[in-house]
């Protein structure tokens, strides 16, 4: 039996009972999915300077050494708790590169409970546009990142948020709803209102969805 055919929950039952194999098996199967959000929350002033993979193998550190306390009473899903403590670990890394550059922790960490760094819109605009790479588009991919830019500015950060976790991060109506504390309605609601008001504001941009197909 492999890492992806295992029983998440027998690997995380044996893991919790001190099953080292188990453990590492659990955790290869969120990897690739950790090392996505933490591309897509990184500062852009430490791209290139930080590799996510040490964020990832510093929040597996703390993971397993702190896996019995999560298993005795645990708060949240499993992944949930992953990311949690992932994008804690990317926090502590923006504070140990960027110090006082840092916004005001309070104010960044506003939006949602478990909060990880903001994914903003000039990242979110990136990684929409990310695979139009060809150096004859580069002057078109420039102006319309910025265009994209703005229409995620133009939505509120609650909502911009919930197009991150729900589109980038491919989180459930459920596990959004619990990671902003929110109802599921809310987040639901949300999502689609905010999915529609991106897609008609980039219809407008020409081009863009014949280049995004």
């Amino acid at each position: 039996m492999t890492a992806e055919t295992a029983d998440p929950s027998e690997l995380l039952r044996r893991a919790g009972a001190g099953d080292s194999q188990a453990l590492s098996e659990l955790l290869t199967r969120y990897r690739d999915r950790l090392r996505w959000i933490v591309r897509l929350r990184l500062n852009r002033r430490l791209q290139g300077r930080v590799d996510p993979s040490d964020v990832i193998q510093e929040a597996y550190l703390e993971i397993s050494k702190n896996l019995p306390e999560y298993l005795r009473d645990p708060k949240m899903p499993f992944f949930l708790w992953l990311r949690y403590i992932t994008g804690q670990k990317l926090i502590a890394m923006h504070r140990r590169h960027l110090g006082a550059q840092m916004r005001d922790p309070d104010q960044e960490v506003s939006l949602y409970r478990g909060a990880l760094p903001e994914a903003n819109s000039v990242s979110l605009a990136a990684h929409l546009l990310g695979h139009l790479t060809s150096a004859s588009r580069a002057a078109i991919r420039a102006e319309e990142q910025v265009q994209v830019q703005e229409a995620l500015n133009s939505l509120e950060p609650i909502d911009r948020e919930i197009l991150a976790l729900r589109h980038f991060e491919m989180l459930s109506n459920e596990e959004t709803a619990q990671v902003l504390g929110i109802k599921k309605s809310a987040a639901s609601n949300r999502y689609m209102r905010a999915l529609r008001r991106m897609k008609g504001i980039l219809a407008a941009i020409p081009g863009f969805l014949e280049n995004d197909a």
